[in-house]
């Protein structure tokens, strides 16, 4: 299962947010971009769920992270 997810971080936060996600397990790939959000962030994992844990416990944990969206991969 794969999944975006778009980040909105504090304010000044969006690089080094997307710095402390990349590496994390599940995580792929992380960047701080531009436009209504201000990181988008990989995840990988093996089933729905796992996909959830991880946004939970490895992304929303992260300092600076104000809120995220989910968008998993359909095909």
């Amino acid at each position: 299962m794969k999944a975006y997810v778009l980040i909105n971080a504090s304010p000044g936060r969006a690089i080094d947010v997307a710095e402390r996600i990349k590496g994390q397990d599940g995580v792929v790939g992380a960047d701080a971009i531009t436009g209504e959000y201000d990181v988008i962030a990989v995840c990988e994992a093996p089933d729905v769920n796992q996909v959830g844990r991880v946004i939970v416990e490895k992304i929303q944990k992260v300092d600076g992270v104000f809120k995220t969206i989910t968008c998993l991969v359909v095909k």
